[in-house]
């Protein structure tokens, strides 16, 4: 075993759960603002007093409903004010707080509702109504948008609005300040990246042993703003972005455009002029594209009182991270899982940058490699278990309680290194290992023109690719975004096919071992999406779903005769197999 530990102890006291912390900040930042929101073309600030007074009505209302202890609120719903309370007077109260992705469409939501067992729900709106089966065994149901109109289904349903009524006297009491730190306050979701999500459940030590634990890295204080899009249905926005800001008492002002549309971003930017901003790698790129065409703009993106950016999910291209460092911003990138809370290591720009490479553990996180390389982690961060899942528990923690992450990495100089997923890497039919993920990113880094790759190869002879195009970047060439000379810009499939050979021989010529070389690749004429599973909420490509919908695809590429099929563009790359015949190119 190899180990890898923080050189830092904590020595302060982490708040014993989720009701003595609210308490206590609305006491301290009273009339500080906490939430803004973007509403009539003006920002709507509330502050901690009349913010902790809304919490208290609902947990004071849902307790007339019968919410108590140990009950569960599945909450479908984007991120808005009213979620927030909802789920903190849940996690308050003792109770339970299950957010689910917002658009989920129907089989997905009811069967993850039906899971949990939740014993009660909310939802946002008129979508979320029409997506619930008639059926499902919940007490009652909320709904966020007033103007909601019940047609069928439950008798059950009530507006949100009247559990923030003060028809009734606001009780501290009935928030349970005695609750236990390791119980369970948030079961949230996986990705579900490799399959069927499982139900993670996590408890008030768990997320605020995370936020004590990075007071001791980051400095956040009060003073600080927050400009925030990502969702509170995954870790990274409900958990670490979310819990961060109201630890510290900052202002946490919701994006309108919930992160997808960079020049309501960058126009928010300019107004709120955060301090702090947490977001994922391609909505980096795209802010920093923007700002660097744009004298005002990047003067304002980069200004003075910004003090890092965080980054999650994928490493930080290089030269948007040289944007950063050149103007000294600092930049933190972590990694961890939902079922640690998430974060478990933070790599710093001023400790200098290497691809892949994500940092030493934050306090009170133990990592260690077993003797083939698995990650396993060990820390107040680390959940309780998925629920209602037993066998996998059991497969997923160690005889002596370390969890397995089920990712593969080594220990540098410069901290852990990740290499691939344990569960991606597979063996040819001559036993050779491939990691297909290395492949994967190389292919990728090539040309900017393909959206995900995928390779396989488990049990063959040799590894294949199958390639989804950017079809928006395909009918609108970006000159300046293409990467390396030489490449034209292909503005349809057939001109990406006879472009992007070069590139793959390229990639080829790069693969170190002979038998990970790719020797057939295929550009599907399609794109991953959420309603078939194919990509994750979290816009993740889900390799099982994938290799699921295009088997039979996949198994014509080692057919060595293969049939034409209108919808895919085969690339050869081994001379001794035989080329289609006017493959794709009808």
């Amino acid at each position: 075993m190899k180990y890898l530990q923080s050189h830092i102890k904590i020595n302060k006291e982490i708040p014993k759960n989720i009701a003595l912390l609210l308490i206590e900040n609305s006491e301290k930042y009273s009339k500080k603002n906490v939430f803004s929101y973007y509403e009539s073309e003006a920002w709507i600030n509330v502050q901690w007093k009349d913010f902790f007074n809304k919490i208290l009505l609902t947990a004071t209302h849902l307790k007339s409903y019968g919410f108590e202890e140990g009950s569960k609120m599945l909450i479908y719903s984007p991120n808005c004010l009213e979620m927030l309370i909802m789920e903190l007077a849940v996690m308050a109260m003792g109770g339970t707080a299950i957010p689910i992705f917002a658009y989920f469409k129907k089989d997905t939501a009811n069967m993850l509702i039906q899971f949990c067992d939740a014993d009660f729900a909310t939802i946002y709106g008129e979508f979320q109504y029409t997506q619930l089966a008639e059926n499902l065994p919940l007490k009652k149901i909320f709904y966020i948008k007033d103007e909601l109109q019940l047609d069928k289904k439950y008798r059950h349903y009530t507006p949100f609005s009247t559990l923030i009524q003060e028809d009734i006297k606001a009780d501290k009491q009935v928030l349970n300040i005695n609750a236990k730190g390791d119980s369970s306050c948030l079961n949230m979701y996986t990705s579900g990246t490799m399959g069927k999500p499982k139900c993670v459940q996590l408890s008030h030590t768990n997320i605020l042993s995370q936020q004590v634990a990075m007071s001791y890295i980051w400095d956040i204080d009060s003073s600080d703003r927050f400009l925030s899009y990502l969702p509170w249905h995954h870790s990274f926005g409900g958990i670490f972005e979310l819990f961060a800001a109201l630890y510290n008492g900052t202002s946490y002002h919701l994006e309108p455009s919930y992160g997808k549309d960079i020049p309501s971003i960058l126009l928010n930017w300019q107004k709120i002029k955060p301090t702090v901003f947490f977001s994922v790698p391609k909505v980096y790129n795209a802010l920093v594209e923007v700002a660097n065409n744009n004298i005002e703009i990047e003067k304002d993106f980069f200004h003075s009182q910004l003090k890092f950016v965080f980054t999650a999910a994928a490493p930080l291209p290089d030269r948007i991270a040289q944007e950063f460092i050149k103007r000294k911003i600092k930049i933190m990138e972590g990694w961890g899982l939902t079922e640690t809370s998430p974060c478990c290591t933070i790599a710093e720009s001023d400790n200098g940058r290497e691809t892949g490479v994500v940092g030493f553990p934050i306090p009170g996180v133990d990592i260690r490699l077993d003797d083939l390389g698995e990650i396993q982690v060990k820390g107040l961060n680390v959940m309780k278990g998925y629920y209602n899942n037993e066998e996998i528990n059991k497969e997923t923690f160690t005889e002596d309680g370390w969890f397995k992450t089920g990712d593969i990495g080594e220990i540098t100089p410069k901290g852990l290194k990740l290499i691939t997923r344990k569960d991606r890497i597979f063996k040819l039919s001559n036993g050779e290992k491939v990691i297909p993920t290395d492949i994967e990113k190389l292919i990728e880094s090539k040309c900017c023109y393909i959206a995900y790759s995928l390779v396989y190869g488990s049990g063959k002879e040799y590894p294949v690719a199958i390639l989804f195009p950017n079809k928006k970047l395909l009918e609108h060439p970006n000159y300046e975004l293409t990467p390396n000379e030489g490449c034209f810009c292909p503005r349809s499939l057939s001109e990406l096919k006879k472009c992007l050979t070069g590139c793959l021989y390229q990639a080829n010529d790069e693969i170190k071992q002979k038998f990970s070389k790719i020797k057939i690749a295929a550009i599907i004429d399609s794109e991953l999406n959420m309603d078939d599973n194919t990509l994750t909420p979290s816009l993740k490509a889900s390799p099982k779903n994938i290799i699921n919908k295009y088997f039979e695809k996949i198994k014509k590429l080692y057919n060595n005769q293969i049939p034409f099929d209108k919808d895919i563009y085969v690339i050869v790359l081994d001379n001794q197999l035989k080329k289609p015949m006017n493959y794709g190119e009808n």
